[in-house]
């Protein structure tokens, strides 16, 4: 079975990726604290503009589960004292990105801004030409993702929930949780029968049972009706024998991770096996036919770009028009994956002509000893055992004059 990636529209082709990501208005930078911490020492801020720049991953790298890695709050404060620009780049995501950055500024008690963070499905916002339409958002807990997608600006958002409380018997297993369903649930909107324009996978389901049912019922309808069964579906004299030819709507995910790293000992199955699960369903299904479908977040080369172009627009706020006439020449991603944060930067195409460069931590997804275990592909420039030792690294190798305690 292939897996047919459809890209998003409106950007040029890129490694193979396309997609429809233009840079947000930011708001203003929050004010940087500098106070003496552990493992770094205050300073005044450098008097020129760096050359270099950040990118952290959240889950595995500042965090794990609910609970600061040590060094992540000591590593951030001290790039905030010395105006070095930096993006919390994360696959993660299931709320706002404004409760998302509340809730890591009172975790590691700094603060942030939501112009740094981009989220797996923060690109979703651009695809304003489904604003207007209906669409189904899957995944996370409750409402929340479909709250998110009403926050970017999508008007008629349904979710499996809605669906399954007007008509329970869409997928009889999940009686026993109807009362959790309607405890959020939405009525369907009034016009009958429902049809469906595209389908959003914001962020893990918790569901799965529930969810790959409601996506095989629209991926297999006619023109996206509930309810409803195409005619040509296994019609072999048809591309595709048929499948996905008769005006469904189109799969996107927001990321592709297979793991991720939470307060298990072990890393947990995230998006990624959702979707690996799926397209098995599908594949036996259909016998064979190839499933159309978006995939964005890390290691994604729009992604990057999207990201490139938000820390960009940071920098400009730190130092105006002195940002603008000194290249940003490096960006150092800092991940805990290497099939998602070091491979995407591995292989990131930077059109404004900056160099990424992979420091890969052991507090997270990765559980090996030098960092080859992973593909070529995947394997970082450098392994550290934290994000401090990270950032540490990265200034002795951007010639970043700074003196720094040692942990």
């Amino acid at each position: 079975m292939a897996a047919v990636l459809r890209p998003l529209r409106g950007l040029r082709p890129a490694n193979g990726v396309r997609a429809t990501l233009h840079s947000y208005a930011l708001g203003a930078a929050s004010q940087s604290r500098i106070e003496v911490r552990r493992g770094f020492q205050s300073a005044t801020p450098h008097p020129k503009v760096p050359d270099f720049a950040f990118a952290f991953d959240i889950d595995g790298v500042l965090l794990r589960s609910s609970t600061p890695i040590p060094s992540a709050r000591s590593a951030l404060l001290y790039l905030q004292s010395q105006r070095i620009p930096f993006i919390l780049l994360t696959n993660g995501g299931g709320k706002t990105e404004a409760e998302r950055i509340a809730d890591l500024s009172n975790k590691l008690d700094i603060e942030l801004d939501t112009s740094l963070l981009v989220q797996s499905h923060t690109p979703f916002a651009e695809l304003t030409h489904l604003h207007s339409k209906t669409v189904l958002v899957a995944g996370g807990d409750g409402a929340k993702c479909a709250d998110v997608a009403r926050s970017y600006g999508f008007e008629r958002v349904v979710t499996p929930g809605d669906i399954l409380t007007a008509h329970p018997g869409i997928w009889p297993f999940a009686r026993n949780f109807l009362d959790y369903y309607s405890s959020f649930a939405q009525p369907l909107p009034s016009a009958e029968p429902l049809k469906v324009d595209a389908i959003f996978v914001y962020n893990d389901p918790r569901d799965w049972g529930l969810d790959s049912m409601i996506l095989l019922d629209f991926l297999l309808s006619s023109r996206g009706v509930l309810g409803t069964l195409s005619p040509k579906n296994g019609n072999t004299s048809l591309p595709n024998n048929g499948y996905l030819q008769d005006s469904q709507p189109h799969l996107y995910y927001s990321n592709p991770d297979l793991w991720w790293a939470s307060a298990h000992p072990l890393p947990r199955l995230g998006q990624g096996g959702f979707q690996h699960a799926f397209a098995g369903l599908w594949d036996k299904v259909t016998n064979g036919a190839d499933l159309a479908h978006t995939v964005i977040g890390k290691p994604s080369q729009a992604t990057y770009e999207f990201a490139e172009r938000r820390l960009r627009a940071h920098r400009k706020t730190l130092f105006g028009a002195p940002g603008l006439n000194n290249p940003l020449r490096r960006v150092y991603m800092v991940g805990d994956n290497p099939e998602s944060d070091i491979r995407g930067a591995n292989a990131y195409d930077s059109p404004y002509g900056s160099r990424w460069r992979s420091l890969l931590v052991k507090t997270g997804v990765f559980s090996g000893s030098r960092g080859d275990e992973a593909p070529e592909y995947a394997r970082p420039d450098a392994l550290v055992q934290n994000v401090g030792e990270a950032v540490k690294r990265a200034l002795s190798d951007s010639g970043w004059e700074s003196k720094m305690e040692k942990e």
